[in-house]
């Protein structure tokens, strides 16, 4: 049976939270809607636009709420994921933030400009802006902006010198379907560091780097109007770096536990965003005093990160440990023990990819079933 099948019938029935065929992938709605009020009202604040990073959360309803709430559009991770939201009502505003290269992906490309208004996305290489120029001409079609990456740091994408981002511009410009339209910088790998000094340290460092490289682009006429970057675990920094003129923030909306580990704020604050996304459990063995079994193992969370953290509906000081693809084991103090079909709460060690693991949101209100949101890009990684 499909979630809506399963679960259609619980909508808006007082307590149907308690009835979900668990583990379920649930959404606090309260909470939600408050994360993205507050990075809106935080960028607005600081004179900044937003285009949050849907592979964060991989649906077009979350992604209508961003935008209802003053977001440019969203950024999505590969093609695939930039189609989806199209075909889910999303058309304005899609910047793709990895280099689409093959052939068939650029195909695809170039049919997705056509449908979407402010399309972008980004070029690191002379050869693929040759590519994707090609492409533009032989469709006769609008022509597509690009955006010219630059690496961060880890080598992953991106143009690794200023030479290297002139080149890239002098391509773009040899292109008449193809209008340059800025730069990115996505510093993914700080935006884990826990101390909010060692972070700060590390993104001025990059930020000289990127002021080098759109020196040059400047000097070659290429000033970008548009420099897109920053993220979540960064924010706070971002605008006091004079450089970006959107932020990329992605995992504010839902807060896992390697964003609930770094200080934010480096103030003292308390973090800005509450725990939105999180997976209820069942008990489903009990025969061991001071450990329970649950129902969601390696299938339900992501496995990059820490175990899951328990949130609620099991005594304080539990903890959850992996016990095959199926079972996780809730260790439980003083030998305690929990009843049969028992719902345990749990948080999302890593959001991105426990998301897509899962076809739908169960997005609640307190313990009622508000909606059902399908998780409209999962598995569209291509």
């Amino acid at each position: 049976m499909t979630d809506e099948e399963l679960h259609g019938p619980l909508l808006n029935q007082q307590g149907s939270r308690a009835s979900l065929n668990t583990p379920v992938l649930v959404i606090d709605l309260d909470a939600l809607t408050r994360n993205i009020a507050a990075m809106a009202q935080f960028a607005a604040q600081k004179g900044l636009k937003l285009r949050p990073h849907a592979k964060t959360h991989k649906s077009a309803d979350i992604a209508r709420l961003q935008i209802e709430a003053g977001a440019l559009g969203v950024c999505c991770a590969k093609i695939g994921e930039a189609e989806a939201m199209a075909e889910n009502g999303v058309l304005q505003g899609l910047h793709i933030t990895s280099p689409v290269v093959s052939p068939p992906a650029i195909a695809r490309l170039i049919a997705l400009n056509a449908r979407t208004e402010g399309l972008m996305c980004v070029v690191d290489n002379p050869a693929n802006v040759q590519a994707l120029g090609a492409a533009v001409r032989a469709a006769g079609g609008k022509p597509l902006s690009v955006i010219i990456d630059i690496d961060p740091g880890i080598r992953r994408t991106g143009v690794g010198s200023p030479e290297a981002a002139v080149a890239v511009l002098e391509a773009i410009r040899a292109e008449a379907g193809l209008t340059y339209a800025g730069v990115q910088c996505y510093c993914g790998s700080q935006q884990h560091i826990e101390g909010y000094d060692a972070r700060l340290e590390a993104m001025q460092g990059r930020a000289a780097f990127v002021r080098a490289v759109i020196a040059a682009l400047t000097l070659a006429g290429g000033a970008p109007q548009i420099v897109t970057g920053g993220g979540t675990g960064t924010h706070r920094i971002d605008p006091t770096l004079d450089l970006f003129t959107e932020l990329q923030v992605g995992s504010y909306v839902f807060m896992d536990a390697q964003y609930l580990a770094c200080d934010l704020t480096g103030d003292g604050e308390p973090v800005p965003f509450e725990t939105a996304l999180m997976i209820d459990a069942r008990v489903v063995s009990a025969n061991t005093p001071g450990l329970v079994t649950l129902d969601a193992g390696f299938k339900a969370f992501a496995t990059d990160a820490e175990a899951p953290l328990v949130l609620s509906g099991a005594p304080e000081g539990a903890k959850y440990r992996f016990m095959g693809d199926e079972h996780g084991a809730l260790l439980l103090p003083d030998g305690g023990i929990l009843p049969l079909s028992h719902v345990v709460t749990l948080g999302a060690p890593h959001c991105d990819p426990t998301v897509n693991l899962y076809d739908t949101y169960h997005v609640v209100q307190g313990d009622t079933l508000r909606a059902l949101w399908p998780v409209a890009a999962r598995g569209r990684s291509r």
